[in-house]
């Protein structure tokens, strides 16, 4: 990729923060992008489209332990799980047969499981030594009749962040815009309800979050064309020009996408989140809002006060027994907010929340939500959460799965909000479930009995008579 082409990913747009400064997003500092790099960004971006062969083109090490590396879920097929790689060697390297390799690779993916696509993954020593991946993928998918699309994000070129974004660069390039939508079945518009298509962009199916909110959408006669991409298709990918509004679940991913669409065919895009009640109201409203269908907009008020009558009967056990309980949530991105939100409903206090993959517009939100002085998080080390945890009398540490060893060693009780959970937390019926893993977690017996002195302590020491008679 080229270095003009980096930076235009990196000073987007529609980021507000861009507005504020002229030289766009930071670049990253060497060795800052080491367990976050832009390799990394793209595969856990795209990796969720489960019919795709996902091949990273590079050494072992990039592909690392890549049996189900994320927690999203598919509804079908399960090929986007397994790790597929070049393996390039030293030998590959200097005899100049990386490219060979990777075409080689192509064939054997094809053969072997038959893919609605192939994704392939620059990494750094190709992308050092000057492989052309675009060449030899226009070359296998002409040998094969199979799209074969080249993710160009070697992990030298920045973060993470950036990596999310390039993904998106590609999906626009290449895929967004090469099919139409499949015509609606007969019946499939009944009772006069006009069905609209839509799609959600920056939407991972954590643990099979997104399920919660397909059956709402579907009593709304909303058509998702597409989730970039959680439980995705490739052919779902390719209509996504069709969508008549998109929802951008998570800005600081792929902002450009929501973007470029905009610009090429003219869809209105808006950012919202389904954690929490309101949070789902609120985006189920926008929708219909820039969709413009009076009879939409009446049906999704009557859905929303069912649906909130409903819920509120289910959690209000729940919300007596979190009620005031403090919590100090470290996430980032949209989490950082969208959670709020969702623990607020509950009745609970977040005395601080992490903000370092946050941008300008998550932190707004953060301060509409919990003040002016709301305590942002910069910095998320161990002994900086310990002590907020001790000076706030907390109750409950959300963040990622890292910070989970730091809670326990602290006696302080954890829950994984990050994408290796193992529960999905989106639409009305996740509300619940969030409910009651934080009860289960907060109300657990373990603590007491770490927390209580040692059953030894202060016992007078045993004597050798007493040790022998023991024996």
């Amino acid at each position: 990729m080229k270095q003009k082409d980096i930076a235009a990913l990196l000073d987007e747009p529609a980021c507000s923060h861009n507005k504020k400064s002229k030289s766009g997003c930071a670049r990253p500092k060497p060795g800052a992008s080491a367990g976050g790099c832009a390799f990394d960004g793209a595969q856990i971006a795209l990796l969720p489209i489960a019919d795709v062969a996902h091949i990273v083109h590079g050494p072992i090490a990039c592909a690392g332990s890549s049996w189900d590396n994320r927690g999203t879920r598919s509804s079908g097929p399960t090929l986007y799980r397994i790790g597929m790689t070049t393996d390039l060697t030293e030998q590959d390297v200097i005899m100049g047969r990386s490219e060979k390799r990777l075409f080689l690779s192509i064939k054997q993916a094809v053969e072997d499981h038959a893919p609605a696509a192939v994704f392939v993954y620059n990494t750094c020593v190709p992308a050092l030594i000057g492989d052309d991946i675009e060449a030899v993928c226009k070359a296998a998918s002409s040998r094969w009749d199979v799209p074969v699309v080249p993710v160009d994000a070697a992990g030298f070129y920045g973060t993470k962040n950036l990596g999310n974004r390039i993904a998106g660069e590609t999906m626009v390039k290449y895929v967004c815009g090469t099919r139409e939508p499949d015509a609606l079945p007969s019946g499939a518009v009944a009772d006069g309800v006009t069905v609209h298509d839509i799609a959600l962009i920056g939407e991972y199916n954590i643990a099979g979050e997104l399920w919660h909110v397909l059956p709402l959408l579907d009593e709304l006669g909303l058509r998702v064309l597409c989730t970039l991409s959680g439980d995705a298709r490739y052919r779902e990918v390719q209509t996504m020009h069709r969508s008549q509004v998109n929802m951008m679940v998570c800005s600081k991913a792929m902002i450009n996408v929501a973007r470029k669409l905009q610009e090429a065919f003219d869809t209105p895009w808006f950012e919202g989140s389904f954690y929490g009640v309101q949070d789902v109201s609120q985006a189920l409203r926008d929708i219909a809002r820039l969709i413009d269908d009076a009879d939409l907009s009446a049906r999704t008020e009557r859905l929303i006060a069912r649906e909130e009558a409903r819920i509120d009967i289910q959690l209000q056990p729940w919300r007596e027994r979190l009620q005031g309980k403090k919590v100090l949530l470290y996430t980032g991105g949209v989490k950082s907010w969208s959670i709020i939100s969702a623990l607020q409903d509950l009745g609970m206090q977040v005395v601080a929340t992490g903000t370092k993959k946050s941008t300008e517009e998550d932190k707004a939100r953060i301060r509409e939500l919990m003040g002016e002085d709301a305590r942002m998080i910069e910095d998320g080390n161990p002994r900086a959460l310990l002590d907020i945890v001790r000076d706030n009398g907390v109750d409950i540490l959300i963040a990622g799965g890292r910070n989970m060893y730091t809670a326990l060693k602290a006696r302080v009780p954890f829950l994984d909000i990050n994408q290796e959970r193992e529960f999905g937390y989106a639409g009305y019926q996740g509300m619940v479930e969030l409910a009651r893993q934080l009860t289960l977690t907060v109300e657990s017996p373990v603590w007491s009995a770490v927390r209580a002195a040692a059953p030894w302590r202060g016992a007078p020491a045993a004597d050798a008579s007493s040790l022998s008679k023991a024996g």
